[in-house]
């Protein structure tokens, strides 16, 4: 299994939409909120995902296809 931890930036339209767990039903990604913020115009959340390297690129993929800005972090989130 391989980590991923990422900075997501959703747009309005998807803020209340089930975005990631569409994606780890689909990708079999295991999913682990670090940090979020929502106003009623953005969402940010930095995600930690889990699975295998193929899925997670795939997960990936996928939320960008869904118009969610996807960032890597480097350090920065208490691990």
């Amino acid at each position: 299994m391989a980590k991923k931890i990422v900075h997501l930036i959703f747009p309005q339209r998807l803020i209340k939409k089930p975005a990631i767990y569409t994606m780890a039903m689909k990708y079999k990604v295991i999913p682990n909120v670090r940090r979020a913020k929502v106003t009623e115009s953005v969402g940010e959340m930095v995600l930690e995902l889990e699975g295998t390297r193929e899925n997670l690129e795939k997960g990936v993929r996928h939320l960008t296809r869904q118009g969610i800005k996807v960032e890597p972090v480097v350090g920065d989130v208490i691990e």
